[in-house]
């Protein structure tokens, strides 16, 4: 049976099994990464869960020369979403092996990319890529609006609060970090306004930032829909 056909597509049993495998092999890294990660565990346990790394490191390996094995375009899947996360999901380990650099240890936050392996086998990745499509303009232009929303609200509390605090709200960097937890509704509450004027000015901010939260998910929200009537329309072809 053709190579090609059983790394890239799901149209065969072959495939499918292929697909499976590495859907639960991604699971089965996630959970280990995690028992891992428990406290007071043996030596023996911890050999044992390197040498399950080892393997399943070695099985994605695998994989990823094999995609660029019978890649087309070996170089576009290289940079593509999906090489560079497949790529990002084994070299941690490569790096971190045999080196004692503290440095080095923080590509094992990479590992958590494997999660993103899975995107690879879900239909719904299909139609939020064409959502995202649809509502590419709509969305880098909420964006920048967004971005401009936080200049404005940095400036201004800045000005209300400057002279009442001034080693919180020291300069408009330092207001950066409220107008972020402000305009995104979270509020810390380690940066708040005490004169009138700016009390006011956060209620004005907090109305628009409940706006920032709920306008792209109606956007994407949208689009998704459309994306789903699009792909229905070519499953019936």
């Amino acid at each position: 049976m053709n190579l090609k056909r059983i790394v890239e597509n799901d149209d065969t049993k072959a495939g499918r099994y292929f697909d499976a495998f590495i859907q639960y092999l991604v699971v089965f890294s996630i959970i280990m990464f995690c028992l891992d990660t428990l406290p007071n565990l043996s030596q023996e346990i911890r050999y044992w869960f390197w040498v399950i790394e080892v393997i399943t490191i070695l099985i994605f390996t695998l994989e990823y020369i094999l995609r660029i094995y019978v890649a087309d375009k070996k170089l576009a899947y290289i940079f593509s979403f999906f090489g560079i996360i497949d790529l990002l999901a084994i070299l941690p380990f490569y790096l971190s092996t045999g080196i004692d650099l503290r440095s080095v240890r923080i590509f094992r936050l990479f590992r958590l990319l494997r999660v993103l392996k899975l995107l690879r086998f879900s239909a719904a990745t299909d139609r939020i890529s064409r959502a995202f499509a649809i509502a590419k303009e709509e969305l880098i232009l909420f964006a920048i609006a967004t971005g401009m929303m936080l200049f404005i609200s940095a400036v201004g509390i800045y000005y209300f609060e400057n002279e009442a605090q001034p080693e919180s709200f020291a300069s408009v960097f330092h207001a950066m970090w409220w107008s972020v937890t402000t305009l995104t509704t979270v509020g810390y509450g380690d940066m708040f306004p005490i004169t009138l004027g700016g009390k006011i000015f956060s209620f004005i901010i907090l109305m628009i930032g409940l706006g920032i939260v709920a306008v792209p998910a109606g956007l994407m929200a949208s689009a998704l829909s459309k994306a789903r009537l699009d792909q229905d329309k070519d499953d019936d072809k």
